[in-house]
């Protein structure tokens, strides 16, 4: 084969292989960094640092009550939502007693009070009997039929309530939007941030695993719009969803921003007053019939003044 035409081949191999690199540099970079925490159940669960809420850890992200007197007898078992950890942790360190929380550094013995399996996780164990009392936002369609199928009545009783919020990259030039742009763009009618006042750039729907808490949210506010898949979020500015304090204080990720629905801006303030238009209960929630006292006895204290202040100190919206 001529040496020059040889060349000229590999050259246009080397150029190929080059053009794959960069590919899967922006591949990564403009949809699989920017999804990866939402669509991958690991990588959901471990986008909290879970080390970081562990009840007698000394960690300064957990608030709780050091008066409150411990549970004796039979612990039930706690869990729930990444969004809601620093609630429950907090409940934990104040009555549960400490040897019930056994943490091996990375995640929960199968033998501690204490479990952390995220929204859908603990919607499954308290069906299944391997949870006493979850702490979630409001269950999906389908979570409610899997407690129907499998025979069991949810007593759902809230405790608090925080914000369900959209998120932008910070250089986006849209800050407000509404309910109805935001069930346009969900819905596949508005594609393009133009149509909003921003840039000629395509909308990437960004989307949560389906029964995770903030996913069922979206599913709520939609009503029975349905949602559209997104086929542009390789190449779309993104907007996504969440919790409030999930964005603020748990993950405190740069480069983002909260936008204001309808004009107001999620605040404790307008969530309490029910000014900020999307917002939802947090809800303790057990199996109806119990015969655990001390699950009873659990959710009387996060009912409490002493419980509600945890709440609050946590970052959330404390019932009055």
């Amino acid at each position: 084969m001529d040496k020059k035409k040889l060349a000229k081949q590999l050259a246009v191999i080397a150029i190929i292989i080059a053009l794959f690199a960069v590919l899967d540099i922006a591949i990564y970079q403009l949809f699989i960094k920017r999804v990866i925490s939402h669509h991958s159940p690991g990588m959901q669960k471990m986008s909290v640092e879970v080390a970081n809420y562990v009840p007698y850890s000394g960690s300064g992200n957990i608030y709780s009550s050091t008066d409150a007197k411990k549970l004796e007898g039979d612990i039930p078992v706690i869990d729930g939502a990444a969004a809601l950890l620093p609630v429950y942790a907090g409940f934990v360190e104040s009555i549960y007693p400490e040897e019930s929380v056994v943490f091996n550094g990375t995640d929960y013995d199968a033998s501690s009070a204490m479990h952390y399996t995220n929204t859908r996780g603990a919607y499954k164990d308290i069906v299944d009997g391997n949870a006493d009392i979850i702490i979630c936002a409001q269950p999906s369609d389908e979570q409610l039929a899997y407690a129907a199928e499998n025979g069991v009545e949810l007593e759902m009783v809230p405790i608090g309530s925080d914000a369900f919020v959209f998120i932008v990259n910070s250089g986006n030039p849209v800050s407000d939007i509404s309910i109805e742009q935001i069930r346009g763009i969900y819905s596949g009618e508005i594609t393009n941030w133009s149509e909003l006042g921003g840039n000629n750039v395509p909308i990437a729907a960004m989307r949560r695993n389906k029964n995770s808490g903030s996913e069922t949210a979206l599913e709520k506010l939609m009503g029975d719009i349905p949602i559209k898949p997104d086929y542009t979020a390789l190449f779309g500015s993104p907007i996504g969803f969440s919790f409030r304090y999930y964005v603020t204080g748990m993950l405190a990720e740069g480069g983002v921003k909260i936008l204001t629905i309808n004009g107001v801006a999620p605040t404790s303030e307008t969530i309490a007053d029910g000014s900020y238009p999307v917002s939802g209960n947090i809800y303790a929630i057990y199996r109806k019939g119990e015969t655990n006292e001390n699950v009873y006895k659990a959710i009387s204290f996060m009912l409490s003044p002493e419980g509600q202040k945890i709440v609050e100190d946590s970052g959330y919206i404390p019932l009055h």
